[in-house]
Parts: structure tokens; sequence; C-alpha cells
């Protein structure tokens, strides 16, 4: 396949839907917290469990895809921490340069395209995925954010109890293993099905009303250095991850390479503004929405040339 026809089939869904939310954001100031609670609390979970439960991943493979994106996480951290204290960035400014250089947009941003791009394999990849970095933003992400601001992170981590998503894995991941998976033609599953089908669109409206929110005011070296981490480097290291764990089916392995090579994920900025030192607060609140909407504008072209690189066989 050519890049143009990546682009066209791949990637620009995601950027004409993500443009409406934008444009309804800017036109009439849409306030996305209703829509966010929608999809957090219904139509993400609804994905989650009907995509776990009728997809063909196996035990095995599920593993592999927790393990990839743990060593990736753990990569990205120490080369974030490391670039950070080198240009000589302090707390709570070096926590929001980590945050937005190590955790990608696996949500409302990587379903969709893994969708477009992988089908339903890519689809069920991707909700296992955003369910695992769900995890980690919640207690990793907090802790990082908060470390500098003399409050208690890890009394905050128990956040990550309250998002559905985690149990929407769970619950899933039982029903596969005690065999009480209803039939896919059921009332339950087709309702589910319906649910979560409806979640793809509404998360990049939500993405593109999150981004005409944002103030572009900011550090532009260290703006353009995260960026470039998370745009240039994450692929490199999602790869080496994936390599390094070994999965039995290649495109598993691309899709969460793909996923792992999203711009920078628009949760880092509402844990930003909570749990960030408020001496500093404002310019790292400016430094993650800034890279949020470079990484995600920018992306337009680094995701379409990895998708055709994937898709082609010349990576992995």
């Amino acid at each position: 396949m050519s890049l143009l026809s990546i682009f066209a089939t791949a990637i620009l869904p995601v950027v004409v839907v993500a443009a409406a939310g934008f444009a309804l954001g800017r036109a009439k100031g849409v306030d996305p917290d209703a829509l966010n609670t929608v999809t957090v609390y219904v139509l993400a979970p609804a994905l989650v469990f009907h995509s776990l439960t009728t997809s063909t991943l196996g035990g095995g493979t599920i593993l592999s895809v927790v393990l990839a994106v743990a060593l990736f996480t753990a990569a990205m951290l120490a080369v974030a921490e490391g670039v950070g204290r080198l240009t000589g960035h302090a707390e709570p400014f070096l926590g929001a340069f980590v945050l937005v250089s190590v955790f990608p947009n696996t949500g409302n941003y990587g379903i969709p395209l893994a969708d477009f791009a992988f089908g339903a394999t890519g689809r069920s990849v991707a909700v296992l995925v955003t369910a695992l970095q769900g995890v980690l933003l919640y207690t990793l992400g907090i802790y990082v954010a908060a470390r500098g601001s003399g409050g208690s992170a890890l009394a905050d981590m128990r956040r990550v109890f309250g998002v559905p998503l985690v149990y929407a894995v769970v619950v899933a991941l039982a029903a596969r293993w005690l065999g009480a998976v209803p039939p896919t033609d059921s009332t339950m599953m087709q309702t589910l099905e319906l649910l979560g089908n409806a979640s793809i669109p509404v998360m990049l409206l939500i993405l593109g009303i999150q981004l005409s929110n944002v103030d572009g005011d900011s550090d532009f070296r260290s703006v353009g250095l995260a960026s470039a981490m998370r745009l240039l480097l994450a692929p490199f290291l999602a790869l080496a991850a994936v390599l390094a764990v070994g999965f039995g089916d290649p495109t598993v392995a691309r899709v969460v390479v793909l996923l792992l090579a999203t711009p920078t994920g628009v949760t880092t900025i509402i844990l930003v503004g909570a749990f960030s030192g408020q001496s500093d607060g404002r310019s790292a609140g400016e430094l993650v929405s800034a890279t949020v909407f470079l990484t995600t504008v920018a992306s337009a072209l680094t995701v379409t040339v990895l998708v055709w690189a994937l898709q082609t066989g010349l990576v992995l």
C-alpha cells in the first residue's frame, strides 16, 4: 500500500472526526466532561468487554502484550527522566516533561486508529493496551505528576480502582477462562457491541474538543524535545520491547508498536492540573497542553509512515 492510501484509509478518518470535534469546541465552547463521563463509565467498558470476549487473543498473547507495555514504559521513563534532568528541568516541570514523553494516547486516538489500520485484531489489542495504560497512568502517572508538590501521591493512586476499564478487563478475562461468555448473537452481546462501536467516534470527538481548549504558550524547546521523544524515539523503544518479549502473532506485535507510538495522551493534562505543584503549575500545564497539541497534529505524518512500514512488513 502507498503512503497516500494508508493515510486515506487509516489516518484520515481519525483526523476528520477529531477535526469535527475541534471545530465544534471552537464554535460552541462544548464542555467535554459530560462526553468523557459517558465514555469512561458506559461506552469504553462495553467496548473492552465485547472486544476481549470475542477476540481470538490467547492467554499467552495477552501476557506478551502486558510484558511489552511494561518494558516499554520502564525504558521510556528511564530515558525521559535522564533527558529531563540533563536539560536542567526541575520539579514539577520535570514530572510534566516525563509524563508527556512516556504516556501515549492509546484510547481516544489509538483505539480508532488500530481499528481502521488492523481491523478486529487491532481493536482487541488496543482496548487491552488502553486498560493497561489506564492502570499505569492512575498509579505511576499520579506519582510522577505529584512528586514535586509535597502531597501524598500514594493516597491518590486509589483512583485506579474507580476506573471501570480495569473491571471490564477482569470480568472479560474471567468470563473467557470460565467459558461463561454469552453467545455473540445474544441480546446482551449485541447491546455491548452497539455501545462499543459508538465509543470510537465519540472518543475522537472528545479528542478534538479537548484540543480546541489547549493553550499553546509554552517553552518551545521543551515541547519540541518531548514531542520528538514521543513520536520519534517511542516507536524504536516499542519495537525493541516487542522483539525482546517475542510475539507468535506478528499482527498483534505490529498493533502494540503502533499504539505505543501514538501522540501524547490527553489524560496527562488532567494529571498535571490536579497533582502538579502550584509554584510552577502554570508552566507545567502549558508544557503538557502544547505537547499534546503538537504531537497530535504531527502524528498525521509520523503515524502514517509507521502504519505503512508495519503493513508492508518493512518493520516486523
